[in-house]
């Protein structure tokens, strides 16, 4: 059998819009091999070197047909390249979904392929129609219980959160002047990746890391491979209910976009009550325009649409922010871009 393309050689009109339309309808698809794949184990096991259809599925204990299918659906994604019939290496995007490198993605791409997060994306029709958080719906709980019954989840969760800060754990420390404060209180800053670049970067201040027992979990081992155990105290406590005493300068960052805008009340009012004169809050968020910018691939509205799935909350505007720390009573001082390909913006209100 023989194929052949057009007669002139040219792609039918409209051929690039049906293929963005079909990128986005087997999209899920996509998602789908990919988490299969990390929780295989593939990109482990495959390691740095090459792998064979039939060794990899001798060592993952999987079928070996289908396993060669697979990872040409692997390599057809970009993340493994088949070096010759039936071999097959991990790319420099594959390389990031083993545990073992620098700046790894893994536990990313277990936490956002999990069932428990796509069955709310199941329901966004629903979510649209009603304005409900559709992990609840599904559920019968919200997310943040839902991982406390589940320590294994929650600690997916943890890491999950870790390495989606790294890179803006990269970027953020040079490009505020942390030195100037005598302590930085990170609310609802987990394992303390955040905090702990920001201390390493600025020797003078001390910290303070509060979040849940389930946040704080990963924290310990954190701030000793850190170095930073003796200049950072862990407190637990609930930001609904307060806030710490003792800083400073008090940091949320991606804790604002979990909840609507009367939760973020409350948690800034509790910061407000304890931040001294001089004081300082400094969110780190992304910042979405006014309007979306024509031909804009952010993922950041993506995530808009996620913290109405999950857990109830949304990114904001500039002048969103403005408004919610009115509320919480301070006023919006600055509005800092990090650099790309960071999404996030440094955020620093004053007390009012």
């Amino acid at each position: 059998m023989t194929t052949t393309g057009n007669d002139d050689g040219q792609a039918p009109a409209g051929w690039q819009e049906r293929n963005t339309v079909a990128q986005l309808v087997f999209g899920q698809m996509a998602t789908q091999t990919l988490g299969a794949a990390v929780r295989l184990g593939v990109f482990e096991r495959i390691g740095g070197g090459e792998c064979t259809a039939d060794g990899l599925a001798a060592a993952l204990g999987t079928h070996p047909q289908a396993t060669h299918r697979l990872l040409r659906a692997l390599a057809g994604l970009q993340l493994l390249t088949e070096k010759a019939p039936g071999t097959f290496a991990t790319t420099a995007a594959g390389d990031l979904l083993r545990p073992d490198v620098p700046g790894a993605m893994t536990a990313v791409a277990r936490m956002f392929t999990d069932p428990s997060l796509q069955r709310g994306w199941e329901l966004l029709d629903e979510g649209v129609r009603t304005g409900a958080t559709t992990f609840d719906t599904a559920f019968g709980t919200d997310f943040f219980s839902y991982l406390r019954e589940r320590p294994e989840l929650s600690a997916q969760f943890n890491t999950a959160m870790s390495q989606a800060t790294q890179l803006a754990a990269g970027a953020v420390p040079g490009h505020y002047d942390f030195g100037r404060f005598g302590t930085v209180v990170d609310v609802g800053g987990g394992d303390g990746t955040l905090l702990s670049a920001v201390l390493r970067a600025h020797p003078r201040p001390r910290g303070i890391l509060y979040d849940t027992p389930e946040g704080l979990a990963q924290a310990p081992a954190r701030l000793a491979r850190d170095g930073l155990t003796d200049r950072v105290s862990l407190e637990t406590g609930d930001f609904f209910a307060s806030a710490p005493p003792g800083g400073d300068l008090y940091l949320l960052k991606s804790v604002i976009h979990d909840w609507n805008d009367e939760q973020c009340t409350t948690i800034l009012r509790h910061i407000r009550k304890v931040v001294p004169d001089g004081g300082a809050l400094l969110i780190v968020e992304p910042v979405l325009p006014p309007t979306v910018p024509a031909g804009n691939t952010d993922l950041t509205y993506l995530s808009d649409l996620n913290m109405l799935v999950t857990v109830g909350g949304r990114e904001r505007t500039a002048e969103d922010f403005a408004a919610l720390c009115a509320r919480g009573g301070f006023r919006l001082d600055s509005i800092t871009p990090l650099p790309r390909p960071n999404a996030f913006h440094l955020i620093e209100a004053v007390p009012a």
